[in-house]
């Protein structure tokens, strides 16, 4: 500072900073000790500190009462948030209920509230088909009360796919025009 300068004004107390550290934060100046975290009144150690409802807070601070909390363990969430199914997800914990892989910020399936990647919805609540047993994961056709997957429902003699939208039944299965 030059002689004919005066000394700075700390923002904490507003009185002048003679000597010492000068912590500059916000645009202001401030005694190291008088830049404090406005929930534990520490004073913010680091150039680290957080904005939050016109106040500063210490890294902890704000992680533990203004972060949001993940959904499957209850930790605040310092880092990349997931925002899903109405509520917050560490990325890791953002996982399929059924094979447990991370489904990141992808497409997922959701049952009674949890997510599923596509593979485990089919596997676990599709419909299944009633030639193959397999999950029905597009059209289906229902007929002979049940669904069907097209190439699954065949002509019981040819085994041909029934495409037409009359067909004959003989022992519960389908026979196309040519072989009824």
């Amino acid at each position: 500072m030059a002689s004919n300068d005066k000394p700075e004004t700390c923002s904490g107390c507003n009185e002048p900073i003679s000597s010492g550290r000068i912590v500059t934060a916000l645009n202001k100046k401030w005694h190291p000790e008088h830049f404090v975290c406005n929930t534990c009144r520490r004073p913010i150690d680091g150039a680290k500190f957080h904005q939050h409802d016109g106040g500063v807070h210490c890294v902890g601070c704000f992680a533990e009462h203004h972060s949001p909390r993940c959904h499957g363990c209850g930790d605040p969430i310092t880092e990349r948030v997931i925002q899903a199914l109405g509520v917050s997800w560490h990325a890791n914990h953002f996982v399929c209920g059924g094979c447990k892989k991370e489904l990141g910020g992808g497409g997922f399936m959701e049952q009674a509230g949890r997510p599923y990647c596509s593979a485990c919805y089919a596997d676990k609540f599709a419909a299944r088909c009633s030639g193959c047993a397999q999950p029905i994961t597009d059209k289906a056709i229902i007929a002979l009360d049940g669904k069907w997957h097209r190439d699954c429902f065949k002509c019981n003699k040819c085994r041909n796919p029934v495409t037409d939208s009359t067909f004959q039944v003989q022992d519960n299965k389908p026979l196309c025009g040519k072989c009824a």
